[in-house]
């Protein structure tokens, strides 16, 4: 006869892969039921988006399915309570500078995809709020590919300190600016670090660095769905993800990926931009060179609203190389930027802090 002292030791052997005790330690086995040679129980997880969900649930049962006598395991989900949860997450430690910040809005821009101009899509929308009157600020969060600086400054200013912690630089137009690129002795110095490194520098650019009142915070994405990602969705708080797409069905494959991951953290999608979706020639004529615009189809398959399609623009590209974007009019993002500054909600707490 199997007995539940028996599930529990072998639920003893199995290990979370992210806090490294055992699930029993933990405080995750729950409702253990015994059914002859059936045995179910349930596991109580610190988020239902965990990423090693599917690992979790595969070792639990292979441990109770290896006790003599048992043919059958059944595993149940739920999520933890917030009491559950404070007994076995280690305190989220504020910044030197968090606790000085006012930020109403934090708005993470996404593809999943590199090469589609998420950059370019972060540094226009930050530029079209600060000319409605908002205060913007850009934490850019592609550590190993920062290209927010480059966009903005002619010439790299360096952040400064001050007793409430780093204070970003600022631009021309008056959008402050925080990037792993500021801080590097050239512009062009590779930063080879793992991810926990980048999940860390992200934290100290959220909670060290005094952002002061802000409207909004642009978050600039890296391409992918792993550590920079989870770390902003995880540690900030994310009013909403703007997703970024071009007309290729590759783009379009990946894209996806990225909102099935916003979706799984519960941050909220703001909408899809499409961009370099056509270029306009001479004549006047508009030309989808890289094929048809896919941005409709997607957006409803996603339940997004589509927030514009932007055109390749030569004036643009050269604006960027020579750090001077907010020269550009921007006159297609102008709607863009309404559409978020009116449906972004408040900052809020993310799903899960124990990145």
């Amino acid at each position: 006869m199997i007995t539940e002292e028996q599930v529990l030791q072998a639920l003893r052997g199995v290990q979370d892969p992210e806090l490294h005790r055992n699930l029993v330690e933990l405080g995750m086995v729950h409702d253990v039921k015994i059914e002859n040679s059936r045995v179910q129980f349930t596991l109580a997880l610190t988020t239902m988006a965990c990423p090693l969900k599917d690992k979790i649930v595969a070792d639990a049962k292979a441990a109770v399915m290896a006790l003599d006598g048992v043919q059958e395991v059944e595993v149940q989900l739920r999520e933890m309570t917030a009491e559950e949860k404070k007994r076995i997450l280690p305190p989220q430690q504020q910044g030197t500078a968090e606790q000085f910040n006012d930020i109403k809005k934090v708005i993470a821009v996404m593809s999943g995809k590199g090469g589609v101009g998420k950059s370019l899509v972060a540094g226009l929308l930050a530029v079209s709020l600060r000319r409605q009157g908002y205060q913007v600020g850009i934490l850019d969060a592609d550590i190993t590919g920062p290209s927010i600086p480059k966009m903005f400054f002619p010439t790299l200013p360096r952040p400064k300190g001050s007793p409430l912690g780093i204070v970003p630089v600022e631009s021309k137009g008056g959008i402050r600016i925080m990037s792993i690129n500021l801080l590097l002795p050239h512009e062009d110095d590779a930063v080879i670090w793992r991810g926990p490194l980048i999940s860390g520098a992200i934290k100290q650019f959220w909670g060290d660095v005094f952002w002061g009142k802000l409207d909004f915070l642009i978050v600039d994405l890296p391409p992918g769905t792993s550590d920079a990602a989870l770390t902003v969705m995880q540690s900030l708080p994310v009013s909403g993800v703007v997703l970024v797409t071009s007309p290729q069905s590759l783009a379009e494959m990946v894209v996806k990926k990225a909102a099935q991951m916003a979706l799984k953290m519960e941050v909220p999608l703001l909408g899809l931009i499409e961009n370099m979706s056509y270029v306009v020639c001479p004549d006047g004529t508009k030309m989808e060179i890289f094929g048809p615009s896919r941005a409709e189809t997607m957006a409803a398959q996603l339940g997004v609203p589509l927030l514009g399609r932007l055109p390749i623009v030569p004036q643009l590209t050269e604006l960027c190389d020579t750090g001077r974007i907010e020269e550009y009019q921007a006159e297609e993002f102008v709607s863009i930027a309404k559409q978020v500054a009116e449906t972004a909600p408040q900052a809020r707490r993310p799903l899960f802090l124990n990145v």
